[in-house]
C-alpha cells in the first residue's frame, strides 16, 4: 500500500513539473524549471536503479549461500542484470543531459 501511495504521488509530481519543460518561450523561470525537472528525474532514477541494484545482489548472496556450488551461475546472471539495471540510469541521464543543453521544446 505504502508504495503504491508513493508511485502515485511520483508520478503526480513528474506531471506537474513536466508541462512546465514544453513551455514555448525560453524565460528564465522556465530554464530554472526544467533545470529542477531533470534533477529530480536523475534523482528518481538513480534510486530507483540503487533500489534495484541492492534487491538482485541481496538475492544473489541469499542464492550463494543456500546453494555455493551454483555460485558461478547466479554470478554471471547477477552481472547481466545488474549491467541491464546500470543501462536505466544511463538513459535517464541522456534523456536529462538533452532536456538541460539540446531541448527541442524551448524556442
Amino acid at each position: 500500500m505504502r508504495k503504491g501511495i508513493l508511485s502515485v504521488l511520483a508520478t503526480v509530481a513528474l506531471v506537474a513539473v513536466a508541462s512546465c519543460a514544453f513551455a514555448a518561450e525560453a524565460a528564465p523561470e522556465v530554464v530554472s524549471t526544467i533545470s529542477l525537472a531533470a534533477a529530480l528525474g536523475m534523482a528518481l532514477a538513480a534510486a530507483g536503479c540503487g533500489i534495484g541494484q541492492g534487491l538482485g545482489l541481496k538475492a544473489a548472496c541469499e542464492g550463494t549461500a543456500r546453494n555455493p556450488e551454483a555460485s558461478g551461475k547466479i554470478t554471471v546472471t547477477m552481472l547481466i542484470g545488474l549491467a541491464m539495471i546500470e543501462s536505466l540510469a544511463i538513459y535517464a541521464l541522456v534523456v536529462n543531459l538533452i532536456l538541460l543543453f539540446a531541448n527541442p521544446f524551448v524556442g
